[in-house]
């Protein structure tokens, strides 16, 4: 790989100098580290097409799984064509300053970009997972929350120079951990409930995430904490992990839901084409159990009255049984 972008001429860091705010930055990645977020930006966007392209093949309100996974690699692929053009990232003092040669110097390349796809997507691979469980909005929603807080720790942590720095990492695990326990416990057991195949897509997917996830504080210490390994292995380490938590992640998750109908995960999804409110003829009105005129106007059946209304779910009021 590496050779086929040298023959191509990976011209990266010699367009985007590791010069930034009029400081120069010591610790960075090489043309190695460029070519390998190429070929992982390459990944993300393949990933991202196949997503959409099966997709296509489902019926419009079956597709909010292949959605949310695609939008994970789709901006995943954009943090990823970002580093490997050597964009988005500050130099920053290292706290720890080291005798090895690939890690030699006083300040390190940081890719906030690298965190800015984070607050986005793993928000979202948690709807999938959760979403999968059948978990009420209000946990979602504390979840997401939660992760966000361990995104945004852990970035303000990279751009400290000082030992403060570990303190929000402290905090970042602290989210992490709850996290993980949601996965586990809470919305494995929640999971299983609802069918055996929607126990065995949740515990595939959420087992992977979990183990994975645990992995990049370890990698953060590593790297923008500890200044231990170079750019180009963090290159590699953060790297690895993105291809198992989105794309492979993905297609487990596209897999798992092959035969799942999101009405048993509490997803009540109308396509636009047969929603009352929208499209309101006989047909579909009578789908609904709501009655229309020969208009498409669908009429709350009150005396006296001519207002359209949504579908009643079957909830008939006191004037319409009159």
């Amino acid at each position: 790989m590496s050779s086929f972008f040298e023959k191509r001429g990976n011209n990266a860091l010699n367009v985007n100098t590791n010069t930034q705010n009029g400081k120069s930055v010591a610790i960075a990645i090489t043309t190695h580290g460029s070519d390998l977020y190429w070929a992982i930006c390459a990944i993300m966007i393949t990933a991202t097409m196949v997503f959409v392209g099966l997709a296509a093949t489902k019926p419009r309100h079956h597709r909010i799984f292949h959605y949310i996974t695609a939008a994970i690699t789709m901006v995943a692929a954009v943090a990823y064509f970002s580093m490997a053009s050597n964009l988005g990232w500050t130099p920053i003092d290292v706290e720890f300053q080291r005798n090895n040669p690939v890690v030699r110097g006083v300040n390190r390349e940081i890719f906030y970009v690298r965190y800015i796809d984070w607050f986005i997507t793993t928000p979202l691979l948690l709807m999938d997972l959760l979403l999968t469980a059948g978990m009420p909005w209000p946990t979602v929603l504390f979840v997401i929350l939660v992760d966000e807080v361990m995104i945004v720790t852990g970035l303000v942590g990279a751009l400290v120079k000082s030992s403060y720095k570990w303190g929000y990492f402290a905090f970042g695990c602290a989210a992490l951990a709850y996290i993980v326990w949601e996965l586990v416990w809470t919305a494995r057991k929640h999971a299983s409930r609802l069918g055996s195949d929607i126990g065995k897509a949740f515990v595939s997917c959420g087992s992977l995430t979990a183990f994975l996830w645990i992995l990049y504080p370890v990698a953060w210490g590593v790297c923008e904490g500890g200044n231990v390994i170079s750019p180009d292995s963090e290159a590699v380490f953060y790297g690895i992990l993105d291809v198992l938590a989105k794309p492979v992640f993905g297609a487990l998750l596209i897999w798992g839901h092959r035969g799942i109908d999101p009405g048993r995960l509490g997803l009540h999804l109308r396509d636009y084409d047969s929603d009352p409110a929208v499209y309101a003829n006989d047909k579909h009105a009578n789908d609904y159990g709501v009655p229309a005129n020969n208009t498409g106007v669908i009429h709350t059946g009150v005396a006296g009255t001519n207002n359209t209304t949504r579908p009643t779910d079957g909830i008939v009021t006191g004037a319409e049984r009159v």
